[in-house]
Parts: C-alpha cells; sequence; structure tokens
C-alpha cells in the first residue's frame, strides 16, 4: 500500500487521461504510445504513471499505475505492470524537481533528433519565452539521447546531458530520445504540457526551415 489519497489518485488519473487525449489528438500518442506521469508524494517518490497497453485517446481516471523511484510497480493491490519506461519518468521527477513528466511520440521531434544527434539548437524565437529563455541573444540546446530499453543506461544518457538551473540560467525541460519520441517536464501538469507543446513547435520550425 502506498497511502494515496484515492480522491487525489482518482484527480490525478483524470487529468492524465485529459492530456493523453489531448495529445492523441494532435498525433502525438497514437494507439498505445507513449506515456504520462504526475508525482503523487516526494518521500519516498512515487509517481501515478498512465498504464500500459491501452489506447492513449481512451483513457479513463482508473487507467493508471503507481511506480516507485525506481520505477516499479508501487501497490501491491495492482496486477497491472507498469511501462518499460516509467523508470525513467521516475528518474526525471527525482533529478529536476518536476511535478509532471511527459512522452509523447511527435513526428517532428523524432526527425529533429536524426538530424541534430549532438542536439537540436534553437535560437532567437519568441516561443523560447514559453520554456524560461530569452527569445533573443540566447541560444538553448535541446538534447538527443540514443535509445536504449535499459531505464538505468536512459537515466545515466539524462544526467549526461542534464544542465540543471543556477541563479542565472534556467533548465532546458525537454529532451529528445533518438529514433523514439520526446519527454518534457514541469512543475505541474499546465507547466508540462506548456513546455512539451512549445517545444514541439519549436522543433517542427526548425525541420521545416533549416
Amino acid at each position: 500500500m502506498t497511502g494515496i489519497d484515492a480522491l487525489a489518485l482518482k484527480a490525478a488519473g483524470g487529468a492524465l487521461a485529459a492530456e493523453a487525449a489531448r495529445f492523441s489528438g494532435y498525433g502525438w500518442m497514437r494507439g498505445t504510445s507513449g506515456n504520462l506521469s504526475i508525482v503523487m508524494q516526494r518521500e519516498p517518490l512515487v509517481l501515478a504513471v498512465t498504464a500500459s497497453g491501452l489506447d492513449k485517446s481512451e483513457l479513463t481516471d482508473a487507467d493508471i499505475v503507481l511506480i516507485d523511484a525506481a520505477g516499479r510497480a508501487a501497490s501491491a493491490d495492482d496486477p497491472r505492470a507498469p511501462s518499460a519506461e516509467a523508470g525513467l519518468h521516475a528518474h526525471i521527477a527525482a533529478r529536476t524537481g518536476a511535478g509532471a513528466i511527459f512522452h509523447v511520440h511527435a513526428l517532428d521531434a523524432v526527425v529533429a533528433g536524426h538530424r541534430w544527434p549532438e542536439g537540436v539548437e534553437l535560437r532567437d524565437l519568441e516561443m523560447l519565452k514559453g520554456i524560461g529563455h530569452a527569445a533573443h541573444g540566447e541560444s538553448i540546446l535541446i538534447p538527443v539521447i540514443a535509445n536504449d530499453q535499459d531505464m538505468v543506461i536512459e537515466s545515466e544518457r539524462f544526467d549526461s546531458v542534464y544542465a540543471p538551473p543556477t541563479p542565472r540560467t534556467a533548465e532546458v525541460p525537454a529532451l529528445i530520445v533518438a529514433g523514439h519520441g520526446m519527454y518534457a517536464w514541469g512543475a505541474d501538469v499546465a507547466a508540462a504540457r506548456r513546455h512539451l507543446e512549445i517545444a514541439e513547435w519549436m522543433l517542427r520550425f526548425t525541420v521545416a526551415t533549416r
């Protein structure tokens, strides 16, 4: 048992179902692809993650699985297995302090990762302000890591490219996994959605124009 309040869990499930439906409508979570998570508890870390193997356009507030800091099932009462990618969600939450982590299979992010495997440089775009950076005079890099089925390896790769915020610089709250998709995160659901949508727009623009 995790001790997570049932009403809080239902609310988290409803929020994730709504976001999954939104992103499915964009074509970013086709079929059963992608996964979204919300941090339910910090100490010890517990996340609610969209259940694996379900059509993401049709989720309900019950279609979530609780995971621990290692991405393992956190509730002995739930027979469903978490997504194989749950471990990276938990790692990003622990490493960045994010309250929500979204992973989608947006095509332009995959194309950008293929074209620029060392990272996708962005500058002089007004939309940069939406992820905490200056619209002009600043260059940021959306990092790209190689894909692997082992989330311990993926977590190590995340650490190798992640630059935490400092008093003078904001983080880049997005990551591309080559040949796979992208992750974005934020303090809460609204921030994670905003970062994901804005990062995808800038990647789409870059793929179209560079």
